[in-house]
């Protein structure tokens, strides 16, 4: 991957705040809306999430899931040249007290401080996804493999 679209992926996943959540259900995929935050490396991304949502309960039955980060539309004449990812990983469940969680708290409220309400909530907790690889496409013929390491690496850009 050239430095330009390293660049552009770093910036992607930086100031895009909304993710696709794609988790299996019945053996089929399902795909919701999720915020998220990121680890400054970009060895993780996190959501949270009510255990009452049906990502959430899928995600307990099978810790397989996908985010799908996009640049937002423009109105271009071919969409197809957004910039997007999609990241294949693991979702493990942070509960409240572990270590880690209150800077978590901190960091999402920084991006999302209407979410306050939602830590008074006992029902949501944040979901840890470490990335495994996945496809980042930077635009029209311009799409690459990506691999964790491939991420950090990004993440210096």
């Amino acid at each position: 991957m050239d430095a330009q679209s390293e660049k552009v992926l770093a910036q992607l996943i930086r100031n895009t705040r909304i993710a696709s959540l794609g988790t299996l259900r019945d053996e089929a995929p399902q795909v919701s809306m999720a915020a998220y935050i990121y680890a400054d490396d970009f060895s993780a991304f996190y959501i949270f999430v009510s255990r009452l949502a049906q990502h959430t309960v899928d995600m307990q039955k099978d810790n397989r899931v996908s985010l799908m980060i996009c640049e937002t539309d423009d109105g271009r004449s071919d969409p197809q040249t957004l910039a997007r990812v999609s990241i294949r990983g693991k979702a493990e469940m942070i509960q409240v007290g572990e270590p880690g969680f209150t800077p978590l708290k901190a960091q999402y409220l920084v991006r999302f401080p209407e979410a306050e309400q939602l830590f008074n909530m006992v029902d949501f907790s944040f979901w840890r996804i470490t990335p495994r690889g996945g496809r980042y496409v930077a635009g029209f013929a311009k799409a690459f493999n990506i691999t964790a390491e491939a991420l950090l690496q990004v993440s210096e850009r």
